[in-house]
């Protein structure tokens, strides 16, 4: 008996069948991925992910759920109290970083349909999407958050898919770093610069 089947014996079959799934998007990508694919990793018959999950999109939604918590986790590591935008520059690299060292995971947490009703998806979205608005707040107390918040996360999102998709050069990860800094820096600039033209 495998260990994923006996894993499933012992009420694990969900998190074996997502694990499963991650090994199966690292190794060929989302096309290749489906709940058959994942049971037959695990070691369990075809049908026994059904009782877990209801169609293939459902089981993209917990991986999903699982990428999110990896990258809030990854982020963290690159700087775990961010105050200033030297910060921000650190942990926009480890975005993008994130994003070429887990391709597979990374479409699938933001490129391919999942399951909008799923809980754990939806929790792991709200924290990440918190994760970005507090550190926002923290290294620019005086700037609108919300505003901040989507401002940065599409710049660093925007830089993470230009560097997958080819667009960008990744020859080395300094290449990548360098890129995003200055990215970083020049939109933080130009919005301090905004809103030093507010100011009364």
């Amino acid at each position: 008996m495998s260990t994923s089947t006996a894993s499933y014996h012992h009420g694990d079959l969900p998190a074996a069948l997502v694990r499963a799934a991650v090994e199966l998007l690292e190794e060929s990508g989302a096309t290749e991925l489906s709940l058959r694919a994942a049971a037959r990793r695990a070691g369990v018959s075809t049908a026994a992910p059904y009782r877990h999950f209801a169609d293939r999109n459902a089981l993209l939604s917990a991986v999903a759920a699982v990428g999110y918590r990896e990258l809030a986790a990854h982020l963290a590591a690159a700087h775990p109290s961010p105050t200033k935008a030297e910060d921000l520059a650190a942990i926009a690299v480890a975005y993008v970083q994130f994003a070429l060292e887990r391709p597979g995971l990374f479409r699938v947490m933001f490129a391919d349909p999942c399951d909008p009703s799923s809980p754990e998806r939806v929790a792991a979205t709200a924290a990440i999407t918190e994760y970005v608005k507090s550190i926002v707040q923290q290294a620019f107390p005086a700037a609108d958050p919300e505003a901040m918040a989507t401002a940065v996360w599409a710049l660093v999102h925007g830089l993470a898919f230009l560097h997958l998709d080819g667009k960008y050069d990744t020859s080395t990860p300094q290449v990548v770093a360098d890129r995003v800094r200055a990215a970083v820096y020049a939109t933080l600039g130009a919005s301090s610069a905004v809103t030093a033209l507010q100011q009364p």
